[in-house]
């Protein structure tokens, strides 16, 4: 029936039941009986012809335990392996205490002595079906409660990602304007976050670690908003004062992210951008593996784009002159780990992510 579900059309159908006895007299009289109490009643000699029949559908199996052959609770394992919506009932010559607890624990819903009475019959197969109910019921209520959670789960996750979208977009309008702000260093930060992921996955970073270094790349200068356009684009040198002013951007763009939940991370790394592996650093002269991780892998790939990069001052020197700088200051400017796994990288693939910016940028 096309747009009714099964246990709808059981719901209208009198319910199946299968009768396995070796005994023919036994088989004939219970099919008899459970015939004019409205069951349909379908008969086996042995474990191997129910088993067989068993796909068929029944609602229940009335099963003696003795047989020929494979014995009743041999075809009870059976049944609750292919069927385990079939309820069954075992029967039994013997009062069999251990008998009657090892059925039930093996699944069986009920036990009872042969030759059973029919009132006991009756009431143990109504027993037996409204139970069958009962579990189907439930079991089709946590199905559809899986779909609704796998439903609602996708949902979450596709806003997840519409929200990460937009964040996304907002940090790179900003860095934009930043970049922007800045004149001769357009696109720099694009390009140190890429130079800055690469260096990360080589030093076996991943995960959520590598997604706070991305953005604490991308948001390093986010703190010169606060540093005075006299100064920060001074065309001239800086006074030790002026000096002083620039140096406070770390701790600015630190207290900008910190109070951001997914920014904190972030906020680690552009407070240390400016530190030194030997110490001489700022805002807080930290050395070695008191600073961050991905500040200190940041630091060579600023570097790096810094010595590429041509300057109001200077034309870009080339990768080559780049790695060479950054070998000499492994070990006090830079972590010597850090720059053995940015000399990794071929000057081929640092070429490969500096085209990449541009490609990004001409796509945005």
């Amino acid at each position: 029936m096309a747009g009714v579900e099964p246990d709808s059309v059981e719901s209208q159908e009198s319910p199946r039941i299968l009768i396995v006895d070796d005994d023919d007299s036994v088989r004939d009289v219970i099919s008899v009986l459970l015939a004019e109490e409205g069951y349909r009643c379908t008969c086996a000699a042995s474990a191997d012809t129910a088993l067989e029949a068993l796909p068929a559908g029944f609602q229940l199996v009335i099963s003696d335990m003795k047989m020929p052959g494979h014995d009743g609770l041999w075809l009870l394992d059976r049944i609750r392996k292919q069927s385990e919506e079939t309820a069954v009932i075992m029967l039994t010559g013997y009062g069999d205490t251990e008998s009657a607890v090892e059925c039930l624990r093996r699944g069986a819903v009920d036990y009872l002595l042969k030759p059973p009475k029919v009132t006991d019959l009756v009431r143990a197969i109504e027993r037996a079906l409204a139970k069958r109910r009962i579990e189907l019921a439930r079991k089709r209520y946590q199905s559809r409660l899986e779909r609704r959670v796998r439903e609602k789960t996708a949902e979450l996750q596709h806003a997840f990602v519409e929200i990460e979208d937009a964040y996304n977009n907002t940090l790179l309008a900003l860095v934009a304007a930043l970049d922007a702000r800045e004149h001769e260093t357009s696109d720099h930060s694009q390009r140190v976050v890429r130079y800055t992921v690469a260096i990360a996955e080589r030093l076996g970073i991943g995960g959520d670690e590598l997604a706070n270094i991305r953005r604490g790349a991308l948001l390093h200068d986010i703190g010169k908003i606060g540093v005075p356009d006299s100064i920060l684009l001074k065309p001239g040198p800086l006074t030790p004062v002026e000096w002083d002013e620039m140096r406070r951007h770390p701790e600015i763009g630190f207290n900008i992210l910190k109070s951001i939940g997914f920014l904190s991370g972030a906020a680690d790394i552009v407070l240390s951008h400016h530190e030194r592996f030997d110490g001489n650093g700022y805002p807080r002269k930290l050395s070695g593996s008191e600073i961050h991780i991905g500040a200190r892998v940041f630091m060579v790939a600023d570097t790096l784009d810094a010595i590429t990069s041509d300057r109001s001052y200077r034309k870009s020197q080339g990768y080559e002159a780049a790695r060479l700088e950054i070998e000499r200051c492994a070990g006090t400017q830079f972590d010597a780990e850090v720059v053995k796994a940015f000399l990794s990288l071929p000057v081929a693939r640092l070429s490969e992510l500096r085209e990449e910016s541009v490609r990004d940028k001409a796509g945005a």
